[in-house]
């Protein structure tokens, strides 16, 4: 009774923090569910007491309405229920009938409801399957059964954060990484499995201590064997759990040996820690570096060697910016001699040809033009060379034959990369446009797409004084994390466990170098990068703008940009000395300030598009694409321009600032007397175009739309409306942010 009390206690806080009466005092703020689940882990035999009072907890949230409580509750529950040496059917039963209600709620409760049904669904039927799964993919460990990888990569900006955060992290992710080993893993896997199934009849004890004598390929073969059969018992949906249990039971015996079941001593569940993923920290300091990451993560320096390497599906250029190291691969790709003459009399002779086969067989160039595969034949080629572990290397048609190719089977999306910001909106624009970037790369030669699932993730950093080089010198530090601030107020989850990680981690990182200071940050950063990761599975998805920079000199040719929060336009301070003399008497008579010719689709609430034209004379403007309510559209921008108007009066001629503001998707702006200005993105002083004297601000689109529209231009160029596949493909490039619970209505 006093352990429920005190578990009750600490569930109760939780959800006092969901309702902002936050803690009084302010370092556990953020810190209140991972030291409920490090009591757990303290006292893995309290597990199931957890599970029912959220249990109860969720039942009397559904009961009172108030569901601002149900995801959190939900996401605490699971994580423990995964970690769980043992749950009685019945609680996991509870928790399923759970989900199920919640189908009938709007998103992203039945989104997330129905997610978790399905895997309680299996974790019924196998016990353990969830906690298996987990630790296969995140550490990559061989399973034919569950062939899935996956990897998570923090990646920050040196330019942005100070040295001491990112030493710190360096240290702290390697340390964790190091710490774990492949055979420890499958230890892990091994005691959970046994220990789900056959509950406290299992010798946790005595099971360690023979894995622990065992050489690393018996841990392997024993590994792959409880695989098997709780992969087994998992994919059949029909077979009972008593099936599986004996198949556990068996393999426990032939691993134990004399030590029969039911011997174990009585001293209750014995929890198997859940290792932490597999991290790596990369300073981001390239601008492919993103990219590069990905393509190695598919196909790593291992196997570039060999026969299904990156040279069936890259082109020489890539493959040489990724694997400038590889000799012998260079060599094989850039020094190959073609043999053949082109004249078909060379072709060497079949032997004994087929008469059938001699007109059918022959080679026909007609004129030596190379005919050009369609999009979608280019497509299903490029799927089909990419190959899985198993599949022949493509590319060898048959000369004689005429015959096509053998159809492959089609890709799955084998591996996962959760990519995890580190730093303030400034590294976000950059995500933008790496993945714009990434976008258009795919577009003319798709290699990710098809085997790849992307994730990103965002944890804010709010660095301490002095601010890096780099910063915005109009930004605060609430105003360089506008992205968090939305997530957070979207996802009452997320702002508790995440966003105050931002004033966190730089104190963390700048503590002195003791024991005391390697325990925290490794049990609570990684942690929490790691839960982070793991539950956040719901996208909220932002839109990316494209910006056209028009430059003053008409030699030098427009940019192309994109960015995710804000554009920022400024008067240029320096105007070259020739016309000094007169900008000075304009703005004596005019005001301060540059003449701006605005066009604008104005957003109205029926959501038709009205064109309207201005003509003012501004000091600047701010375009903000993060909306302060979350209810808002993200699609639209809100633009704030600093109109300078001429007030005449008895005392003189004299002038005020305006805010002149209004929506919009679509803005040109002009400079009808080529007076420069600058233009700022995503307020990143290094991402600053100056003598600028124009712009045009749009949604981005899609690279793959805008390919498939430009083809179907080509064949009806008098069509304006969709057409044909283009109908079917998204339109504006959005881009995804995980979090706990998406938005929530």
């Amino acid at each position: 009774a006093e352990v429920e009390s005190e578990i009750l206690r600490r569930v109760r806080a939780l959800l006092r923090e969901l309702d902002g009466h936050h803690p009084s005092c302010q370092s556990d703020r953020g810190m209140l569910r991972w030291t409920l689940h490090k009591k757990i882990d303290q006292n893995p035999s309290t597990s199931c007491v957890l599970v029912r009072i959220l249990v109860k907890e969720l039942e009397r949230a559904e009961r009172g309405d108030l569901r601002h409580y149900i995801i959190p509750l939900l996401h605490t529950l699971m994580y423990t229920l995964i970690q769980a040496p043992c749950i009685p059917d019945e609680l996991c039963a509870r928790v399923y009938d759970f989900c199920k209600r919640l189908l009938t709620l709007p998103k992203p409760f039945c989104t997330i409801g129905l997610d978790y049904a399905s895997r309680l669904k299996v974790e019924r039927t196998a016990p353990g399957t969830l906690y298996q799964r987990m630790v296969i993919s995140e550490h990559s460990l061989r399973s034919a059964p569950y062939p899935y990888q996956e990897r998570i990569f923090i990646f920050a900006d040196p330019e942005l954060l100070p040295e001491a955060i990112c030493t710190a992290l360096v240290t702290d992710t390697e340390a964790a990484r190091v710490s774990q080993s492949p055979r420890g893993c499958m230890s892990y896997v091994v005691t959970h499995a046994l220990q789900a199934a056959l509950g406290d009849t299992c010798d946790t004890h005595g099971l360690r201590a023979r894995l622990q004598a065992l050489s690393p390929g018996d841990v392997e073969h024993w590994f792959q064997q409880v695989v098997a059969a709780v992969e087994c018992a998992g994919s059949e949906g029909g077979s009972e759990r008593g099936q599986h249990t004996a198949r556990l039971e068996r393999i426990y015996h032939g691993l134990l040996g004399s030590l029969p079941a039911g011997n174990a001593p009585q001293e209750g569940l014995q929890g198997t820690p859940l290792p932490n993923p597999n991290i790596s920290f990369h300073l981001w300091t390239e601008d492919e570096q993103l990219w590069k990451e990905l393509v190695l993560f598919l196909r790593p320096l291992s196997q570039s060697c060999e026969p299904d390497c990156l040279g069936q599906d890259l082109d020489p250029i890539e493959i040489q910016d990724i694997l400038p190291e590889c000799a012998c691969c260079e060599q094989s790709r850039f020094s190959v001699l073609s043999t053949d003459s082109g004249i078909e009399r060379d072709l060497p002779a079949q032997e004994e040809p087929c008469a059938a086969d001699t007109e059918h067989s022959r080679l026909h160039r007609k004129g030596g033009i190379k005919k050009k595969l369609s999009p979608l034949d280019s497509v299903a080629f490029l799927q089909a060379a990419g190959g899985g572990p198993g599949a022949k290397p493509p590319g060898k048609l048959s000369r004689r034959s005429g015959m096509p190719p053998e159809p492959a089977a089609p890709l799955q999306r084998l591996h996962t990369a959760r990519v995890v910001l580190l730093g303030d909106d400034r590294i976000l624009g950059r995500l933008a446009q790496a993945y714009h970037s990434l976008r258009k790369r795919e577009t003319r030669r798709v290699f990710l797409t098809p085997r790849l699932n992307l994730q990103f993730y965002h944890i804010p950093v709010v660095p301490g004084q002095p601010q890096p080089p780099a910063a915005a010198d109009h930004a605060g530090p609430e105003e360089l994390c506008e992205v968090a601030g939305y997530l957070g107020r979207a996802d009452p989850w997320y702002e508790s466990n995440i966003n105050t990680l931002g004033h966190m981690i730089p104190k963390l990182a700048t503590m002195p170098s003791s024991p005391s200071r390697a325990l925290v940050t490794d049990l609570f950063l990684t942690d929490v990068i790691a839960y982070y990761a793991r539950m956040g599975t719901q996208p909220v998805c932002f839109q990316v703008h494209a910006v056209k920079v028009l430059f003053r000199d008409p030699v030098q040719e427009p940019a192309e940009d994109v960015f995710l929060t804000e554009l920022l336009t400024q008067v240029q301070d320096s105007p070259p000395h020739r016309e000094l003399s007169g900008t000075k008497r304009k703005t004596t008579l005019d005001g301060p300030g540059i003449d701006l010719t605005v066009t604008y689709r104005k957003v109205v609430l029926s959501d038709r598009e009205k064109e309207l034209a201005l003509a003012l004379r501004s000091t600047g403007l701010l375009m903000k694409a993060i909306p302060a309510d979350e209810a808002a559209d993200r699609g639209c921008l809100s633009v704030a321009i600093t109109e300078i108007v001429r007030i005449n009066n008895l005392a003189g001629r004299s002038f005020s600032a305006v805010a002149n503001r209004f929506k919009t998707r679509n803005i040109k702006i002009r400079s009808p007397e080529q007076r420069p200005f600058t233009v700022q993105l995503d307020k990143d002083s290094r991402r600053t175009y100056r003598d600028v004297i124009g712009l045009e601000v749009s949604p981005c689109l899609e690279p793959s739309y805008c390919l498939q529209k430009t083809r179907t231009m080509k064949c009806s160029p008098h069509e304006t409306e969709d057409m044909g596949l283009v109908k079917y493909l998204p339109k504006s490039l959005l881009l995804p942010i995980n979090t706990f619970a998406g938005v929530i209505q």
